[in-house]
């Protein structure tokens, strides 16, 4: 059955279809008799098609056939969607874009929910909380899909939308916080490399890779990790309406979708077909249309993630761990 706003973009089709065929008759047609009539005819189609071109997207504007939003989340969690100096897992989406794009179907007035899908381990603390708090921020109902891996930076997204689905398989967890570095000292000094520290405040170049840490070192950056997990915790609990202790309890485990959903961790278990016919169900009408909404990017970043890709698989992982130089903090 066609819907109301199937008919209406058929409609606005039509008629604007029909009035750039008219002025293509008159124009090419009509009025040059000098013309001969089979290339006036080719010019009147050619008018016709140019007049569908413009009228389909005010068409489109006019009559979306559309009614969710999908906003997706793959991939390591970043703010520029790489990682720093080396390249991060091909797929992922910046931070910012993701953001962008949520306030962009928030302000859609086609839009009456929102499905952010999650297929991510986690990332940056920051900009896991800015996509967070941009899912609340939408006004309307918000549904977190995970599909292969909603872990961490993504499980404190998730605690933003109404409610998690999962599937039996999904990976779910790990609420947890890491700070890491590379201990190279060892290292240096075996390649005569020595270590001179200029600096104000105590602090200030903890974590330094080239050189021992101290205790009160390791304690004050173990303070910063627990002092983010705290809040954590704290927003996962609230998010989720789940007690504190419990999600402590978890230890930063990962469940398969099953067992997180026995546990209360993911809310429904269910494939996309059926979470898209219960979300209609909700919204009271036969189906939903679903728009994926994503950055448009230039050509130019399109090469540069495709070339992104090909350099993680060529081997960034160990690119990335033998590049660290300072403590990194993430979820």
């Amino acid at each position: 059955m066609v819907s109301s706003d199937g008919i209406g973009r058929l409609a606005v089709l039509a008629a604007g279809a029909a009035a750039f065929a008219v002025v293509g008759v008159a124009l090419f047609v009509v009025y040059p008799e000098t013309l001969a009539d089979l290339a006036g005819v080719l010019a009147a189609l050619a008018a016709t098609a140019l007049g569908v071109r413009i009228v389909g997207p005010i068409a489109g504007s006019v009559f979306p056939g559309y009614d969710v939003a999908e906003v997706a989340v793959e991939g390591p969690i970043t703010r520029d969607g790489g990682g720093g100096r080396f390249p991060s897992s091909p797929g992922s989406t910046p931070a910012d874009d993701i953001v962008d794009q949520i306030d962009r179907a928030d302000e859609d007035e086609a839009v009456d929910a929102l499905l952010v899908k999650l297929n991510t381990p986690g990332g940056e603390v920051v900009p896991s909380d800015d996509i967070k708090l941009a899912a609340e921020r939408f006004d309307g109902p918000t549904i977190a899909y995970a599909t292969d891996v909603c872990a961490s930076g993504g499980y404190w997204i998730a605690s933003g939308c109404d409610e998690l689905w999962a599937r039996d398989g999904s990976v779910v967890g790990s609420i947890g916080v890491i700070g890491s570095r590379v201990n190279a000292s060892d290292l240096a000094e075996r390649l005569g490399v020595s270590y001179e520290r200029f600096a104000a405040g105590q602090f200030k170049d903890a974590g330094t890779p080239l050189k021992e840490m101290s205790d009160d070192e390791r304690a004050y950056l173990q303070g910063l990790i627990d002092d983010y997990y705290e809040t954590f915790v704290e927003r996962v609990s609230e998010g989720r309406e789940l007690d504190p202790e419990f999600v402590r309890e978890t230890e930063a485990r990962i469940y398969l979708g099953e067992q997180a959903h026995e546990m209360g961790l993911v809310d429904e278990l269910g494939t996309r077909r059926e979470l898209e016919d219960e979300l209609a169900d909700r919204l009271e009408r036969d189906a939903v249309a679903v728009e994926e909404f994503e950055p448009r990017r230039p050509l130019m970043a399109r090469v540069g993630a495709g070339a992104r890709s090909v350099a993680y698989a060529f081997g960034a992982g160990v690119a990335g761990l033998v590049g660290d130089r300072e403590f990194r903090l993430r979820f």
